[in-house]
């Protein structure tokens, strides 16, 4: 038998019932050995009687009972199938910026961030085992990003902080500010888009295909499924009125938001040809979203700074990810610099 032993409830470990945090530390415990032990007060929380049903609190001292000896448990492994080598280098050169609560990425172009339609196997999530650097559970995805869209991805370690981040998001406490190359150069330079967005299904068996229609503020209401949708977008250089570089910010989250918003507008992403085929009406030159030329045929979409209250330590942490190679080269062949233009090209007319 073991002594009586006062265990400190950890600062991740807050909200969680008292029989499966005691469980997680003795394995060998049955639900019917818990509950005895507080029916007759034996289990104790802060000195006082408790229920196996109690939620913790971080920082609060259990007192637990000398409990039988069982054999060590062996390791919890939550990794999911093994992962090749070069894909754990790659998700791991991605990390950007980490602490014990959180994991930002750098997520490449090309790689889903979950699985799904079309996606296959190999996806962020289902990387993640890869990025448990001595966590006992995989790290979660509290948002997403499109499989050809590049940039800043958050990562909890824990499921409070996953609950919290996933909170702000919905809360939009989180500035998200991503860059995009369009064709053309919207006017006003710097504006709202409000249109609505309405799912068309795809043509695929697994609804590939799928994408979405824009729709016109006055008739959001009277159309089935549309969702009201809001974007604010800033140019911040352009090439002539061939093509511009565009700060963008979801003010909503919507599937597809800023391509469906900036294709309606006539100036569709550089690259995107789900939304801006060469048919698309826009006020470049007749390329669509393409500009041919040394410009890649890739979407040229990025993730590029997030803004959130760290969930522990509450201080407001602010990431920024470099662009992907193939933007890189755009910037290069348009004599685009980044340090050329505002952190958040926004703040000052807010």
């Amino acid at each position: 038998m073991s002594g009586v032993q006062m265990i400190r409830v950890g600062l991740d470990e807050g909200e969680q019932r008292l029989d499966r945090w005691l469980k997680k530390r003795f394995p060998h415990l049955s639900q019917g050995a818990v509950e005895k032990m507080c029916r007759t007060g034996q289990l104790r929380v802060d000195g006082g009687r408790v229920k196996a049903a109690t939620r913790l609190e971080a920082g609060q001292e259990v007192r637990v009972p000398p409990l039988p000896e069982a054999a060590p448990a062996a390791p919890r492994i939550s990794r999911g199938p093994r992962i090749p080598e070069s894909d754990q280098a790659m998700i791991q050169a991605a990390v950007l910026w980490k602490d014990e609560h959180v994991i930002a990425l750098n997520k490449p172009p090309g790689l889903p961030s979950q699985g799904g339609s079309g996606q296959g196997s190999r996806h962020v999530d289902g990387l993640t085992g890869a990025l448990m650097f001595g966590f006992k559970d995989r790290p979660k995805l509290v948002h997403r990003l499109d499989k050809d869209t590049s940039g800043v991805l958050l990562l909890a370690r824990t499921d409070r902080v996953a609950r919290a981040l996933s909170e702000a998001f919905r809360a939009k406490t989180t500035r998200k500010i991503y860059w995009a190359v369009v064709a053309g150069v919207p006017h006003p330079r710097m504006g709202t888009v409000r249109y609505g967005l309405v799912k068309a299904p795809g043509h695929g068996r697994g609804g590939e295909g799928e994408k979405m229609i824009a729709v016109h503020p006055r008739d959001i209401d009277t159309t089935e499924g549309a969702k009201r949708a809001t974007t604010d977008y800033a140019v911040l250089d352009a090439l002539g009125s061939r093509a511009s570089w565009c700060a963008l910010v979801p003010i909503t989250g919507r599937t597809h938001q800023l391509r469906a918003h900036m294709a309606e507008l006539g100036h569709p992403i550089v690259g995107d040809g789900k939304y801006g085929g060469s048919g698309q009406e826009n006020l470049g030159d007749g390329w669509g979203a393409q500009l041919g030329g040394e410009i890649s045929r890739k979407l040229h979409l990025h993730a590029r700074s997030i803004s959130f209250d760290h969930p522990i330590t509450k201080k407001r942490i602010t990431l920024t990810a470099p662009l992907p190679e193939h933007m890189q080269r755009t910037w290069k062949t348009l004599g685009w610099h980044e340090n050329d233009v505002p952190d958040d090209p926004f703040a000052e007319v807010e």
